[in-house]
């Protein structure tokens, strides 16, 4: 009888610690969303997707995400009705228990691989990340993934309306070659230029994509006394200079850093390949996770920062897609090589779309207006972004600074006149500062910067 008894003793002891052990605590930290965003990063350098499509596969995972942390959290109030046709996402099971911070990184990972191609890098990243979840706690990990999951059908019902789909049967963008202010492909791929129709992506938050529309660009003439003609021979008196001071000078160092051209084409004798970047929508997002990381902002805030400047970004791309297509400038390079210097090239390999405003510009200005709102003015950071692809770390006192250098990064670079940079930050400037007053994401103060 004793045997017996101490037979169902050693069982019971058994099953309580296998009990135990599979409702150990789950904790998740903010450095789970940053390297789900990383990794997504990651895919996207790989798949090589064009800077406006990138800013949308960031912003719809983001937002999935901010909306399962805002319905239990009271600092944050929920994006529908305030972003174009969102509605609200359904309410979990008041029976059972969720873990938010899960069910939001679920939803956020299933957005983010419906919106790439090499889907199983993603779901191996994923995987690791249930395997430990539902060794921890199996009941809990099931509630929150069947929520989470909810969620991103819910939002994915919605992104699938916002045109994306229409706009890839649309016709491809058309040249005239017998307008010489019209933009012509440029070398060495002479690529078609990208995404004509991206005007017609629904915005997230700016009322059309024309409500931003800049000043138009100096008139185009080749007289050497107008206003476009002294520009054009600014960018190339300014790339003289920066050769004849060679790679250590700070003008080059500045255009390097802040390249983000997510495919580069090299070409070797008979071979041509290509060498692959971050966006410039992703150079902002990195800025958004050294922000975060410097504020020790915890997983709720940090979630916050992502959606908030991942969705001034999609609309940048949106605001200045659509004055590119329309203004439709010649770029810098071509009219070099035909009036100035048939041999000249820019220091950075010139983009396949139009020159006017210039993209970086507009995405900086509209970034560093969301990232200030965010995290406050004159806030200081070392940015390593770029470190991974043999870049310096360079330091800036605000975003705001950042955005100005990210700007005229791109005439040192000469891919842009100074018009572009110019009138393009004012206006991310512009819409970074009307989407901030529009949009009411939570009533708390600016996260102050970490001073230790």
């Amino acid at each position: 009888m004793k045997k017996v008894l101490l037979f169902f003793g050693g069982m019971l002891l058994v099953w309580s610690c296998e009990e135990t052990q599979k409702k150990e605590p789950i904790t998740i930290s903010p450095d789970a969303l940053h390297a789900a965003i990383d990794k997504v990063t990651e895919i996207m350098i790989h798949d090589i997707f064009s800077p406006p499509v990138a800013s949308r596969i960031f912003a719809y995972p983001n937002i999935a995400a901010y909306e399962i942390i805002a319905l239990q959290n009271d600092t944050y109030r929920t994006l529908s009705g305030q972003v174009t046709d969102l509605t609200p996402i359904p309410k979990p099971n008041a029976e059972q228990t969720i873990h938010y911070p899960m069910a939001a990184l679920v939803a956020h990972m299933e957005l983010s691989k419906q919106l790439i191609f090499s889907e199983q890098e993603m779901e191996h990243f994923r995987d690791s990340l249930y395997t430990s979840w539902e060794t921890k706690d199996a009941s809990l990990f099931n509630t929150s993934k069947t929520y989470g999951l909810q969620v991103a059908a819910h939002i994915a019902d919605w992104m699938k309306k916002d045109n994306y789909a229409q706009t890839r049967t649309m016709p491809q963008f058309t040249v005239r070659m017998e307008d010489e202010t019209r933009w012509q492909p440029t070398p060495p791929a002479y690529m078609a230029g990208i995404e004509p129709h991206w005007s017609k992506i629904r915005p997230f938050l700016i009322d059309s994509a024309a409500q931003f529309k800049p000043v138009p660009p100096p008139p185009f003439s080749m007289e050497k006394t107008a206003d476009f003609y002294k520009e054009l021979e600014e960018v190339y008196d300014i790339s003289k200079k920066i050769e004849k001071d060679g790679d250590a000078s700070e003008e080059i160092q500045i255009a390097q850093f802040w390249d983000c051209n997510p495919y580069v084409s090299v070409t070797r004798g008979h071979l041509m390949f290509a060498t692959k970047k971050i966006t410039p929508g992703a150079h902002w997002i990195g800025i958004t996770k050294i922000s975060a990381k410097k504020t020790d902002s915890d997983f709720d805030k940090t979630v916050y920062a992502y959606t908030k400047t991942s969705m001034a970004i999609a609309d940048a791309f949106i605001s200045c897609w659509d004055e590119k297509y329309r203004s439709n400038l010649i770029r810098p390079e071509t009219l070099i090589n035909q009036h100035i210097d048939e041999n000249w090239k820019p220091v950075l390999q010139t983009p396949p779309f139009p020159e006017y405003t210039s993209g970086h510009s507009v995405v900086s200005g509209a970034a560093s207006i969301a990232l200030t709102d965010i995290f406050g003015d004159g806030f200081q950071f070392d940015d390593d972004t770029e470190v991974p692809y043999g870049l310096p770390v360079r330091s800036f006192e605000s975003f705001e600074a950042a955005a100005d250098e990210a700007a005229i990064s791109r005439m040192y670079g000469g891919i842009h006149y100074r018009a572009a940079v110019e009138v393009g930050v004012e206006q991310g400037r512009n819409l970074g500062t009307y989407i901030m007053d529009k949009v009411q994401m939570t009533s708390k103060q600016p996260i102050a910067a970490n001073e230790n």
